[in-house]
């Protein structure tokens, strides 16, 4: 899997999982959502994305 890929599936996780606590913990929970939303549109236009450097750090490798 691609690191594009595995980005991908760590932000539809994040998503879910925020949307899921913020219907049954709390409406808090929808600031993650945003966040990771606002993180998503702004690395389409710099390039530059957080989530990436993480994964590389932790060995994750660009796999085709």
């Amino acid at each position: 899997m691609t690191i594009e890929n595995q980005i991908r599936v760590l932000a539809g996780s994040l998503i879910l999982i925020s949307l899921a606590l913020g219907l049954t913990v709390g409406p808090y929970w929808f600031i993650l959502t945003g966040f990771v939303g606002l993180n998503l549109f702004q690395s389409a236009f710099t390039g530059f994305c957080p989530a990436e450097m993480i994964l590389r750090r932790l060995g994750r490798k660009n796999r085709v």
